[in-house]
């Protein structure tokens, strides 16, 4: 049985200076969770935010909240980060000597666990942690920063461990209708998308659209 696309918003792409509104705004439109990337400025040349907005989020919504860790040690911070609320955690096997015990300590907390792998980082990297990772996430940009342009390399990496794996594959990087058409084509089930939705005129319209692809 195919599973229903789901879509998230990446708050990254968010006006921070309203960012309630713009929860808000993503749960009326109909979005199933929200995206938090979580950037150390050393994994990724990029800083965003900690645990503690993390928390602030968790009392302003009640949809999943789907935490990308994109930093150098996330053992080392995935306590604080269970403690805020977050429902998925996601870590990249870039940065990881024991995925499979970072992965177990995700799980142990009753959180789902994510592994996430940069466009150059092939899908045998995984090959250790495919029995134990509730969903993988395939990034399409190099990660850091919104509003870059979609890796169609990436797509039959997104087709290959489609094949290899059971659960849910999540795309992140690029996103928008088109884009988004060519994932869930390849095998994907959960959107994040950022730019694309918060710049649009009528989020709940795009959101419905990309719900709407078919595989």
């Amino acid at each position: 049985m195919e599973k229903k696309i789901t879509v998230g918003s990446s708050l990254l792409a968010a006006d921070f200076s309203i960012l309630k509104e713009e929860i808000k705004r993503s749960e009326a439109a109909g979005a199933d969770f929200l995206h938090c990337d979580i950037m150390d400025g050393h994994f990724v040349p990029n800083i965003s935010f900690g645990p503690s907005i993390v928390k602030d989020i968790r009392k302003t919504t009640k949809l999943t909240l789907d935490v990308h860790l994109m930093i150098e040690d996330p053992q080392k911070y995935l306590k604080p980060f269970i403690d805020a609320g977050s429902n998925i955690i996601t870590v990249h096997i870039e940065t990881l000597k024991e995925p499979r015990k970072i992965l177990k300590d995700i799980k142990s907390a009753g959180l789902k666990a994510g592994i996430s792998l940069n466009p150059d980082t092939p899908a045998e990297s995984l090959n250790d942690v495919l029995d134990i990772a509730d969903m993988i996430l395939i990034m399409t940009v190099h990660p850091g920063f919104g509003g870059q342009s979609f890796i169609t390399e990436c797509l039959p990496k997104i087709e290959k461990i489609k094949e290899m794996f059971d659960g849910d594959l999540e795309v992140d990087g690029g996103i928008n209708y088109e884009t988004a058409q060519l994932a869930v084509k390849a095998g994907i089930n959960m959107v994040v998308a950022g730019t694309h939705l918060f710049s649009s005129h009528d989020m709940k319209k795009d959101i419905e659209n990309i719900k709407c692809l078919k595989k």
